[in-house]
């Protein structure tokens, strides 16, 4: 009897944790990701970054630009790996519509969040987001500071 493979269900791949950080968050959406098999095999390996990764709408597509992913060593010699080419997100075309209308509107942007396996897919969550002031970044990391605090005195006082 042939062993079954396990399945990547719902595995994190990478985060980008800049971009809850800098933005509000509005809106997020599921979107498949087109993929070349030698980035198939840096993901399994983890060799990504989203950092400074946002999304694009040309001839009505949806383009994920900045994402690196690092080739392997091992990579075939006949494939030319360009880590920060531009990968095509696979949405229906309503939401590709609704994104690309609302990121025209002011101060509004779509980024990636992370990326993820969903069966034997690559998924990457997008959202439509609004920038940060300064003010709000303080904010933010003094609730987070707040609620940590708040819940190392609720541990203690059991």
């Amino acid at each position: 009897m042939a062993k079954k493979k396990p399945q990547n269900t719902g595995r994190l791949i990478a985060q980008n944790k800049k971009a809850r950080h800098d933005y509000h968050i509005d809106t997020t959406y599921e979107a498949g990701l087109a993929l070349a098999g030698w980035e198939v095999k840096s993901l399994r390996e983890g060799r990504v970054q989203l950092r400074d990764s946002y999304v694009i709408f040309k001839n009505e597509e949806a383009w994920l630009v900045g994402a690196h992913i690092s080739p392997l060593i091992s990579a075939s010699t006949h494939v030319v790996a360009n880590p920060l080419r531009d990968r095509k997100l696979l949405l229906h075309r309503r939401e590709i519509e609704k994104l690309a209308r609302q990121s025209e509107q002011t101060s509004y942007t779509v980024v990636a969040l992370n990326l993820h396996w969903h069966k034997q897919y690559v998924k990457c969550d997008i959202a439509l987001v609004k920038g940060k002031q300064q003010h709000d970044k303080r904010a933010t990391m003094k609730e987070r500071d707040w609620n940590r605090e708040k819940a190392r005195v609720l541990k203690h006082s059991q």
